[in-house]
């Protein structure tokens, strides 16, 4: 049946237990009222392994979309924390163009519109002129690299000064100039830098205006990052959905974390009906 709503609402992955099998992550996906799913591919050697799937896991996951309907329409990329674009370290420069090579050929074969790319020049280090002359250089290379293959990056906004709003995120995407460089926001980080700028989320967003391609809607508290239940933090959802809903966006992801919770199952309804409910305020 094709979803009648004017948006859809996806879940990210690690809202759920890392061992369960492709089909049971989006079957629970689907049985929590999701629309689509998230792939993470983050730091960990895990996870970065999947950048090297063979042609038989690549067919696990597909048959577990086949079977369910629920597709894998985004991957959050957060690999490059460890191996950032922007690195001292000319090895490590080089994995992380390795990384989003890797990458955006997985979303090719999943089918994946968009990959969300991590707004760090470096995470373990100290970004520094240098490093932001890397991460540009660098991102020139990434963009040329999606641009090739048909596929989006959209920078999410992060908890660091180099790029935790849209404002500073549109330097990037306007110097490039690319309909494949975005901008996918992360609502709850955007709040805990508006509180430093003094600028509202709502014109933060709209000076990205026509240039963003999703959300992150995540629970925050001042000076807090993950893992704050929905509903005990203060994102500020509603001027931002209304301020997205009238650029035209209207794709959302509820990012939270699996935190041990043996009733995982309920908390995933719960995000579900939580947000859409922030949601339906704006759209129909």
């Amino acid at each position: 049946m094709v979803n009648a709503k004017s948006y859809q609402l996806g879940l990210y992955e690690k809202a759920m237990p890392s061992h369960l099998s492709w089909l049971e992550k989006c079957q629970a996906t689907k049985d929590a009222g999701f629309d689509y799913l998230e792939i993470s591919v983050d730091e960990t050697d895990a996870k970065l392994a999947r950048l090297d799937y063979d042609d038989a896991q690549i067919k696990e996951i597909k048959e577990a979309i086949d079977t369910t309907g629920i597709h894998i329409l985004s991957m959050c990329l957060s690999g490059h924390r460890r191996f950032p674009l922007g690195s001292h370290n000319p090895d490590i420069r080089n994995t992380s163009l390795q990384i989003m090579e890797k990458a955006i050929k997985f979303a090719i074969k999943l089918g994946l519109r968009t990959i969300q790319l991590a707004g760090y020049d470096v995470y373990y280090e100290q970004s520094d002129a240098e490093s932001k002359a890397m991460f540009e250089i660098n991102l020139q290379k990434c963009v040329q690299m999606a641009s090739k293959h048909g596929v989006v990056l959209g920078f999410e906004t992060m908890e660091t000064d180099f790029m935790d709003t849209s404002t500073k995120a549109m330097v990037h995407i306007e110097r490039h100039n690319s309909p494949y460089l975005k901008l996918y926001p992360d609502i709850g980080n955007l709040t805990n830098a508006s509180r430093i700028t003094k600028v509202s989320v709502s014109d933060d967003l709209n000076n990205a205006r026509g240039h963003i391609v999703a959300a992150h809607l995540k629970e925050i508290i001042e000076g807090h990052y993950r893992e704050i239940p929905f509903g005990q933090g203060n994102t500020h959802y509603d001027e931002a959905i209304e301020c997205l809903h009238s650029q035209g966006v209207n794709l959302f992801t509820g990012e939270f974390w699996y935190v041990g919770n043996e009733d995982w199952k309920s908390d995933l309804v719960f995000a579900n009906q939580y947000l859409r409910t922030k949601i339906e305020k704006y759209y129909k």
